[in-house]
This record gives C-alpha cells, sequence and structure tokens, in this order.
C-alpha cells in the first residue's frame, strides 16, 4: 500500500504520464500494427495514462501476483481491456512440462503415504509375530568363536606391505619387470584366497564372514591398482628418459598407506585434500549412521526372516505362490538395501573421507534415475566404476580387444567377486550371485533397445526398477535362503 501519497499527488502523476506514446500489445512483447503498418499504437490523451498504467501495473502483478495494489493502482489494475492470456503455456502435468515443474508438494504426500502404510504394516507384523528382535543379531557367544576371522582380517595389511617392498626393490633395478607381474600376482591372489580358506575352515557366523571377504576383496583391488599404476609410471619414466624429458616417480610408503585406507580403489601420488576436519559433521553422521544400521536390523529380523521362514523355495512348488513370496519380499529387501546404500556409500565413506580430509566425494552419482542396466551400473558404485574403467575396460581396449568383449570381461570380474562375497560366508557355492551379475549383460542390451525405441525416459527408469525390485534382489535372498536351510539340514 502506498503511504503518504495523496490523491491529487497521484493524479499529477498521471498527469505526467499524458503524453503521446508508443506501447506494446500485451501478452506479446512486441507492438501490434496500425494501419499505417509503423507496428505503433498511438493512443488519445484521455486513454494514454490509463493504458500505460494498466500495462505497466498487470505486468508488475504478473510477476508477484501475491502483492495487493495499492488504493490508487486499483484504479488501473484488472481492467477489462487488459488480456489475460499472454503466451502459449503447458499445463503442469503435460509430459512436455512435468520434469520442468517442482514436485515437492508431490514428493511430500508420497512420503506421508509411505509412513502411514508402513505403520500400519508394522503395527499388523508386531500384532502378527510380535518383537521378533534378538540381542543375538548384534551379539552373541558365537561372534566369539570367530576370532580366527579377525586375526586374518589384521593380517592383511602384511599383502601391502609386502608390494610396497617389491615396487622398492624394481625401483633400485634389483629385480625385472617380469619378476615384479609374478610377484604382483602371487601376493594379491594369497590376501583374497588366504581368508577364502580361513572362512571355510571355519563354523563362522554369515555376517563376520561377509565382513573379512568385503576387506579381502577390497584389499585385492587396491593391490591391483597399486602394482597397474605404479608400472605405468615407471613405463612413463623410462619413454620420457630416452627423449631426455624429466618423468621420475618415486615409491612412496606414506602414499600407500594413505590410499590403504582411503575410501577410494585407484591408486595415485596425492589426492585433493580438504583443508580441515569437520568434528561437529562427523558426529552427527556417526548418529545418523547408528540410526539407520539399526532400521536395517529391524526390517531384517522382524519382516525378511518372517517370510523367507514361511516361504519355498522359488524354483520349486507352486509358481503362484513363488510369485506372491518374491513380491511380498520385495519391498522390506528394497528398504534394506537402500538403508545398505545410504550407510555405506553415503554416511560410512563421507565419514572415513572427511577424517582423511579426501577431497573427491563422488561416491556415487544419481542411480535412481538411470533409464538402463547399463547406467545404473556406471552410476551407483563410483569407486569400483572408476577402478574398472581404468584397470579392466580400457587396458583391454588398448590390447586389441573388441569393445562389447571388454564389457563381458568386466561383468566377469566383478560376477567372480560378488559369487566370492556371498558364497563363501554362506559355505556353499551355488553360482546364484555369478548368474546374477552375468545377467546384466543381456539386460543392458534390452534396456538400451527399448530406450532408444521408446526414447522415454520415464519408461526406461520404470523398467530398471522393475527389475532392480522384482527380479533381482528378492529372488536371490529367496535362492541363498533355502540353500543355506538345505545345507545346515544335511549336515544335520
Amino acid at each position: 500500500m502506498v503511504i503518504g501519497i495523496s490523491q491529487s499527488d497521484s493524479d499529477l502523476n498521471l498527469f505526467s504520464l499524458r503524453r503521446r506514446t508508443t506501447i506494446p500489445a500485451a501478452g506479446t512483447g512486441a507492438p501490434d500494427n496500425d494501419d499505417s503498418g509503423n507496428g505503433e499504437v498511438v493512443v488519445d490523451d484521455g486513454d494514454r495514462a490509463e493504458t500505460v498504467e494498466s500495462a505497466n501495473l498487470t505486468s508488475n502483478v504478473g510477476e508477484n501476483p501475491n502483492e495487493i495494489p495499492s488504493r490508487s493502482d486499483i484504479r488501473f489494475t484488472y481492467r477489462p481491456r487488459v488480456p489475460a492470456h499472454r503466451g502459449i503455456k503447458e499445463s503442469p502435468l503435460s509430459s512436455d512440462a512435468i520434469f520442468e515443474q517442482s514436485h515437492a508438494g508431490l514428493f511430500n504426500l508420497c512420503i506421508v503415504v509411505l509412513v502411514a502404510v508402513n505403520g500400519r504394516l508394522i503395527i499388523e507384523n508386531l500384532m502378527k509375530y510380535g518383537w521378533l528382535i534378538r540381542t543375538g543379531f548384534w551379539f552373541s557367544s558365537r561372534s566369539l568363536s570367530d576370532w580366527p576371522l579377525f586375526m586374518c582380517c589384521l593380517t592383511l595389511p602384511i599383502f601391502s606391505l609386502a608390494a610396497f617392498v617389491v615396487e622398492k626393490l624394481v625401483q633400485q633395478n634389483y629385480i625385472s619387470e617380469s619378476v615384479v607381474v609374478f610377484l604382483h600376482v602371487i601376493i594379491s591372489t594369497t590376501a583374497v584366497s588366504f581368508p577364502v580358506i580361513v572362512i571355510l575352515r571355519c563354523d563362522s557366523a554369515f555376517f563376520s564372514g561377509l565382513a573379512l571377504m568385503l576387506f579381502a576383496c577390497i584389499v585385492w583391488l587396491k593391490l591391483v591398482s597399486y602394482a597397474h599404476t605404479n608400472n605405468d609410471m615407471r613405463a612413463l619414466a623410462k619413454s620420457a628418459e630416452k627423449g631426455n624429458a624429466d618423468h621420475s616417480y618415486d615409491v612412496s610408503f606414506k602414499s600407500l598407506v594413505y590410499f590403504m585406507v582411503a575410501p577410494t580403489l585407484c591408486y595415485q601420488i596425492s589426492y585433493p585434500r580438504t583443508p580441515a576436519v569437520r568434528k561437529n559433521w562427523v558426529v552427527r553422521q556417526l548418529i545418523k549412521l547408528i540410526i539407520f544400521t539399526g532400521v536395517m536390523g529391524f526390517i531384517i529380523e522382524q519382516y525378511i526372516n518372517p517370510i523367507v521362514q514361511n516361504s519355498q523355495h522359488p524354483l520349486k512348488g507352486n509358481l503362484l505362490y513363488a510369485i506372491e513370496r518374491v513380491l511380498k519380499l520385495s519391498v522390506p529387501t528394497l528398504y534394506v538395501w537402500l538403508c545398505m546404500f545410504y550407510c555405506f556409500f553415503h554416511l560410512w565413506l563421507n565419514i572415513l573421507a572427511e577424517l582423511l580430509r579426501f577431497g573427491d566425494r563422488e561416491f556415487y552419482r544419481d542411480w535412481w534415475n538411470a533409464i538402463t542396466v547399463e547406467e545404473y551400473w556406471r552410476m551407483w558404485n563410483m569407486p569400483v566404476h572408476k577402478w574398472m574403467v581404468r584397470h579392466i575396460y580400457f587396458p583391454c581396449l588398448r590390447n586389441g580387444i573388441p569393445k562389447g568383449v571388454s564389457i563381458i570381461i568386466a561383468f566377469l570380474v566383478s560376477a567372480v567377486f560378488h559369487e566370492l562375497l556371498i558364497a563363501v560366508p554362506c559355505h556353499m557355492f551355488k553360482l546364484w550371485a555369478f548368474i546374477g551379475i552375468m545377467f546384466q549383460v543381456p539386460l543392458v542390451l534390452i534396456t538400451n533397445y527399448l530406450q532408444s525405441k521408446f526414447r522415454s525416459s520415464m519408461v526406461g527408469n520404470m523398467i530398471f526398477w522393475f527389475i532392480f525390485c522384482i527380479l533381482g534382489q528378492p529372488m536371490c535372498v529367496l535362492l541363498y535362503y533355502h540353500d543355506l536351510m538345505n545345507r545346515k539340514g544335511k549336515a544335520d
């Protein structure tokens, strides 16, 4: 509201506008054509001020529709002569405009619906099964019998030290390149096979074996990157010496130690570093990590265990019953997977990066927007993706291997390690994880074809989520659970 301006002042201001002017046609941003063809609209002195004022005020109202016009402005605002439709606009939910709009309200609605639906499921579950959480899920007397696995985990840094000694020896020209390759192969192979032997010889808990195998696989990937990168730097240094260029490299123990604990799988001499550690931020992330780990335990014990215990083998028995079990299991397994992803890739890796002042924290990309299976595998696990591209895919291309074969080799390496991560802690090799990862190769071709056919990111994303939620994890959980129960039954 205009304050301190009298009616006479307003009239004087309007009177000052009474001059010959040219105004653009409303809504077009360009002047309308008159009879003379010069593109101008000539307004009489009696209507000129009102027209100019109405156009200006209506334009201002369009910019800020919530602003209440002053008493003197109301005379010239929303006049019938001013056009109400000024341009070509799409409805908010039209296909061409749907992704240009803010969906914050719909997102809030989804959150409310999820809370309501899952709240009802929690109450129904508690009424049907009671409280199923056991202290043994977190710690039990059986965990004390897993000390060989803990001791094995403590010995894994020895392999990193052995790799450093090998690199120092070749730097001093004490051993040849062929001997270096042979020694690195022995060291890296032993680093992953030794934990496998320890787990298979001990009747350990599944989560203890899974933790050790995960640590062993990470050590193996780091050792391969360390050996491969140093080999490439030596080759560059030798070529630089022939060309009289300065390209020396140094084998630093400090760089190796930082690399082995840093949240990356690709070795390099130095990394981007942040200026300081945010201690309060680290504490907040640790609290979140504890909370979401508890949520995962609750879902596994309270939801997934009752479902799989009351199910049959998905490849045996009634087909419709198996489909019903898979669909019922798809939601809790999805929740657990999302919690696992958030805990490990966001919380834990960021906590580790903050403590080490590790700067490059692109541990994942927006894989939830993936429109093909290929995009998902490129974006959901960036440390492994960068390792695969750097040490598997492009080396294969440089050695003349076709692109398609190089992709299959990369998936083959991934399939082997997925099988080791699951089969070894379960003490059985059914190759379900291996088959599941290799099955991604035809899925990549199928989803790429469907994406090129439909040309719609929404269709491709829906297909990805269907495969991810329905065909993937629930089937894997049911297969391994029933095979594990059958193995224990035969052992008993």
